[in-house]
């Protein structure tokens, strides 16, 4: 088994993943399996088993620990303010393109 190293697209992001297999081939099939067939961004390449590389794919992958409650509640909190700033953003948009298609229609209203 040899490890190779890949960019994925996922969820509209790119992230690099480790896949063991015994060819690029195969490491581009189980990629591809696994997240989907248009899903490679680049790769996969395959990394040599040296103290050197791992410190490179240490670098390069960083796991992220998993959130704490409270976290999340904050996270999800900062998540909702920027939806709402953003649908404020398209109501004050929807509303000022009314107001001009109201105004350009009384501007084109014939007069008897």
């Amino acid at each position: 088994m040899n490890k190779y190293l890949a960019s994925v697209r996922v969820g509209g992001t790119v992230v690099k993943t480790i896949v063991f297999a015994d060819s690029a081939t195969h490491a581009r099939l189980i990629i591809q399996y696994q997240f989907g067939m248009s899903s490679i961004a680049s790769g996969p390449n395959q990394t040599s088993e040296s103290v050197e590389d791992y410190a490179l794919l240490d670098s390069l992958i960083k796991p992220k620990p998993p959130m704490t409650p409270a976290q999340t509640r904050i996270n999800g909190l900062q998540q909702n303010v920027e939806r709402s700033r953003e649908q404020l953003k398209a109501e004050r948009e929807r509303q000022r393109q009314q107001r001009e298609r109201r105004l350009q229609l009384k501007q084109n209203k014939p007069i008897h």
